[in-house]
């Protein structure tokens, strides 16, 4: 009786525990890019307001650290095994500080649906596999990461991006980025994965299964929709500064806002059904 009692009481605050171990994981990726993700700096010295910082990238003196001109040599040709860990970390835990907040209502209303289908003796887990959901969707970014990183090494490569504010220093480059971002936000491939994310019900009731393997493969498909709805807006950090403090804070919330704008009926609580 006792281990039952103890089981209910964690079920009732099963949310606040979900809610406060994701605000923690939220504020731990921040510290980390504030700090300046293992890369020798802090975010805050490769911050700027500036909208276009390759009309800047003149103005620098030549001969500074990390520069693509003058003598020192740029970083990518320092991109040994050590520096490709931490770019691709600095990444994704730049995608978990900007794209947690987003997820939430989806990761709570995984766990409500477990628990309804608990209730209806649909399944015999009696925890959420919530973490199991977490981390197939972190698992997506992840893969998004490794992607991102090896698209910034080709770009600060062939010297489009500057290896030591981490933005555009190519006019062609940020007038590309941008007209795309553009475009990409009116195509019908934006707005079908942003329509799976702004509606998690109708998600999660179509693609709804129990246990943790069945967790760990929906939070994947959910983060897959995620990166179909945002990878182009986060390659908008090319443009501003991978590291800009600005940019990063501007994506996350137009990100939240886009997400946040759900049709109405969206709210129900689906029906579970293994």
């Amino acid at each position: 009786m006792s281990e039952a009692s103890a089981l209910e009481r964690l079920l009732k605050r099963e949310r606040v525990i979900t809610l406060s171990g994701l605000a923690a994981l939220c504020v731990l990726a921040w510290l980390y890019i504030v700090t300046g993700a293992g890369l020798g700096m802090s975010a805050w010295e490769t911050t700027t307001l500036t909208l276009f910082p390759h009309q800047q990238a003149h103005d620098m003196t030549p001969g500074m650290p990390g520069m693509d001109m003058g003598t020192t040599a740029p970083r990518w040709m320092a991109w040994g095994a050590a520096t490709w860990v931490l770019i691709i970390a600095m990444w994704w835990f730049m995608m978990i500080a900007m794209m947690t907040p987003s997820a939430v209502p989806t990761i709570l209303l995984y766990a409500r649906v477990h628990r309804h289908a608990l209730e209806q003796d649909q399944v015999q887990d009696k925890l959420a596999p919530t973490g199991a959901f977490a981390a197939g969707y972190l698992l997506v970014w992840l893969g998004f990461a490794a992607a991102a990183a090896t698209l910034h090494w080709a770009l600060e490569r062939a010297g489009l991006v500057s290896a030591m504010m981490m933005g555009s220093q190519s006019r062609l480059l940020s007038g590309t980025v941008l007209i795309t971002a553009g475009l990409y936000q009116l195509s019908p491939l934006k707005n079908t994965c942003l329509a799976h994310c702004r509606t998690p019900t109708s998600f999660l009731s179509r693609h709804w299964r129990p246990h943790a393997l069945g967790a760990l493969r929906l939070g994947a498909m959910h983060g897959t929709y995620c990166v179909g709805c945002c990878w182009m807006l986060m390659a908008l950090l090319f443009v501003g500064g991978v590291m800009n403090l600005t940019w990063i804070a501007a994506l996350a919330v137009l990100v939240l806002t886009e997400k946040a704008l759900a049709p109405a009926n969206g709210s129900a609580a689906p029906s579970a059904s293994p």
